[in-house]
């Protein structure tokens, strides 16, 4: 989850628009020519482009510094109207050119249905007194920012030297930058920290595909090249690919949502990435972050915003990206497991046993260890931990087994195999937020305890169901 404490500072720079959509029925075919006839019955305006994605920054509760060009007309007043009423209150970033109009895309719909868009723009680049004036402007917002987001529609903000300005000035400040690209390739974003390319743009940057995993990773790779940061590909339903200077590279599997419309889903991912990076989440769990966002815009009409409440709620039903609950997991990749989730704000709690037959008192501690926190971590006994520990009948199931079946409970995340004798090893590799134990345990017998909280996590001790244990199970058996 997103922290409800913090609150991050996101400059959001580049091309602002409208979009309008006029909404009514179609019942007929025009007799003047082979056309529909839309019986109009609404109409409404919302922030499209950079608006888009500062209004989504304002949504998901941080603060919001907006820097674009706008015309002298009609559509800039509805543009800070609209933007007003999502909490994006500063609006002095927005640099006036008389010589332009406010880009706007109006769209007709009947329904669900677009039947047409009608653009109305200048993507030619501004003068020089007005570039100087966005440069100023985007200088104003880096100052207070936690991160900056270049928002390049190719609508005419984001020229070659006010892009050199602004990420140099962003640099010069330690800023990390994140830019939204439009352009053929990525050498003019030299210095960005994050580039986050669609599948399209990947591939006219590159001339690669990236139909799989790996084809996707060596695209990202190309492309990194070209700037020197690290790139994140969009790629619809075939999720999202990570690919970070150093080689490392994470996919992200698009979430299973029903698609009522793809406008404005990049610019609340965008926003959705900046603000996690702005709280400081590291960049994999902000991926995820802005993966679940998209999956909620892209189930909303039009172009729309999430809000910090809905993607909380999303991020509390859905698992990591590439993860199943209750799977069973090495090591180290579980260790990574938690600390996206601590990194999400979410409580870890851990607890262990060996579970060969599963009783009642084992699901009593498991409920109460899954209500103590966000997340229940299970440590399993290996088969050869086991036998050490109840002898060489022991255990009657095997490890993949037991670990299917705690894994099945719907209380546990996450089990994790360990071999040694106690599970010390593994609590001080996954640094769980909270240990549970049976109470049949005094606190000072609770191995990894005093680790716990030492690293500011809690101990909890479990009441014992009198009567159920495993080896009373065995014995009843026999008789």
């Amino acid at each position: 989850m997103l922290d409800e404490r913090h609150t991050g500072r996101v400059a959001v720079i580049g091309d602002v628009m409208i979009d309008r959509y006029i909404t009514g029925s179609v019942n007929r075919i025009s007799p003047e020519a082979p056309v529909p006839v839309l019986l109009h019955s609404a109409g409404r305006v919302v922030a499209g482009g950079a608006a888009n994605v500062a209004a989504n920054v304002s949504a998901l509760g941080a603060r919001v510094h907006l820097v674009g060009l706008v015309g002298a007309d009609n559509e800039a007043r509805e543009l800070r109207d609209v933007l007003g009423q999502h909490g994006v209150t500063n609006l002095a970033g927005l640099v006036v050119d008389p010589a332009r109009p406010t880009v706007t895309k109006t769209r007709v719909m009947s329904g669900r249905q677009q039947i047409v868009r009608i653009d109305a723009e200048n993507t030619s680049f501004p003068g020089t007194e007005i570039e100087a004036e966005l440069v100023e402007a985007g200088k104003v917002a880096i100052a207070d920012a936690d991160v900056v987001v270049l928002s390049d529609y190719a609508k005419g903000v984001l020229s070659d030297r006010v892009i050199t300005a602004l990420i140099t000035e962003a640099r010069s400040r330690n800023v990390p930058i994140i830019v939204d690209p439009k352009r053929r390739t990525f050498e003019a974003y030299r210095g960005a920290t994050l580039v986050t390319p669609n599948r399209k743009e990947l591939f006219e940057a590159t001339g690669l595909p990236d139909d799989t995993d790996e084809t996707a990773a060596i695209a990202a790779a190309a492309a990194a090249g070209q700037f020197g940061g690290d790139v994140l590909v969009t790629r619809a339903e075939k999720g999202m690919t990570l690919w970070r200077q150093g080689g490392a590279v994470t996919h992200v599997p698009a979430e299973a949502r029903e698609v009522f419309d793809v406008s404005g889903a990049g610019d609340t991912a965008l926003a959705a990435l900046a603000v996690s990076i702005a709280e400081g989440l590291p960049v994999e769990s902000a991926v995820g972050v802005a993966n679940a966002a998209a999956a909620i815009a892209v189930g909303k009409l039009g172009t729309a915003v999430v809000t910090r409440a809905e993607l909380n709620a999303a991020l509390n039903r859905t698992p990591l990206a590439g993860f199943e609950p209750g799977a069973l997991a090495e090591r180290e990749r579980a260790a990574q497991i938690v600390r996206n989730w601590q990194a999400l704000g979410e409580r870890v709690v851990f607890t262990n046993g060996c579970f060969d037959l599963v009783h009642p008192g084992h699901i009593a501690i498991i409920e109460l260890a899954a209500n103590e926190g966000d997340r229940l971590v299970v440590g399993l006994n290996t088969d050869s931990s086991v036998k050490r520990l109840k002898g060489p009948s022991r255990p009657l199931q095997d490890e993949i087994a037991r670990a299917r079946v705690i894994g099945a409970l719907r209380a546990v995340d996450l089990v994790v195999l360990f071999e040694e004798d106690t599970p010390l090893e593994i609590i001080q590799t996954l640094k769980p937020d909270v240990l549970v134990k049976g109470a049949d345990y005094q606190e000072h017998e609770v191995v990894g305890a005093d680790f716990v909280k030492a690293h500011g996590g809690r101990l909890v001790l479990a009441p014992i169901v009198p009567g159920r244990s495993t080896s009373a199970l065995v014995k009843l058996a026999k008789s």
